[in-house]
């Protein structure tokens, strides 16, 4: 079951041309019984090496902006670099107790990640980026701030933050809603694979690692040959609805049972 949800991961990848990773947290540590630390590791791998190949048909078209995609991965770099070799660390693995609920730091992880999912989803079902207008001016600070501000995310939950990169893209760079997903999936590209090479001290099961990001690989192609056949738009919105009952049932698993 868990590596049918990752072609899944990746044909959503493929047909919406990103989205899809956000998964790979909950099924690495639901399915694969992976504990949740390595699994924000190893989404990294996974979500970078999806991004990139996702990325080649937005290059062929020639809607990438490597310049913007530069000045936002720089700082994003250094967020997930922050995040996981000083705040991931230093988190306690105790955080706190009231009577018989304990917060570990497994916990608190995974409902930060189910947050993040929740706003995911929200944006998928209710953000019309082809509404989204773009700018005339360049905002190099206003695109540092978001950059650094997604790479730290990025660093503590191993997800791509798709939903928080195109909409900056185009209200503070400027680009139009296809350079502005192709940008992303390059940024989330450069910054996923390079924040997990910086994870030496995590030992890494590399038959799972490889196998799901292959499954996962499949599924984007294959999405990327149905995607011309189906409508994006109303997938997008049922996908939103899915990710976002996904995101509740860790909150109530994690907080609750």
């Amino acid at each position: 079951m868990g590596l049918i949800l990752a072609f899944v991961v990746g044909l959503i990848l493929g047909i919406l041309g990103g989205g899809g990773s956000i998964l790979t947290l909950p099924i690495l540590v639901y399915f694969f019984d992976v504990q949740p630390i390595l699994a924000t590791s190893y989404s990294l791998f996974i979500v970078g090496i999806s991004a990139l190949i996702a990325t080649q048909r937005f290059i062929v078209k020639k809607q990438v902006s490597y310049k913007i995609g530069i000045w936002f991965a720089i700082p994003s770099l250094i967020g997930v670099y922050f995040s996981r070799q000083w705040i991931l660390p230093n988190i306690p693995n105790s955080i706190f107790t009231i009577g018989d609920f304990a917060l570990s730091k497994d916990i608190f992880l995974l409902c930060f990640f189910a947050i993040i999912m929740l706003l995911a989803g929200l944006s998928m079902i209710f953000v019309k980026r082809t509404k989204l207008k773009p700018i005339n001016t360049i905002n190099y600070f206003g695109v540092i701030i978001d950059g650094l501000v997604v790479g730290v995310v990025t660093g503590l939950v191993g997800a791509g933050g798709g939903f928080l990169i195109v909409p900056a893209l185009v209200l503070l760079a400027g680009l139009d809603i296809r350079k502005a997903i192709g940008t992303s999936l390059m940024i989330i590209a450069l910054k996923s694979i390079i924040g997990f090479l910086g994870d030496t001290s995590l030992e890494k099961d590399w038959v799972l690692l490889l196998s799901f990001t292959l499954i996962s690989s499949i599924g984007i192609l294959v999405g990327i040959f149905f995607a011309k056949y189906i409508e994006g738009k109303n997938l997008k919105s049922i996908f939103g609805v899915f990710v976002i009952l996904m995101s509740l049932f860790i909150l109530v698993k994690e907080l609750f049972l």
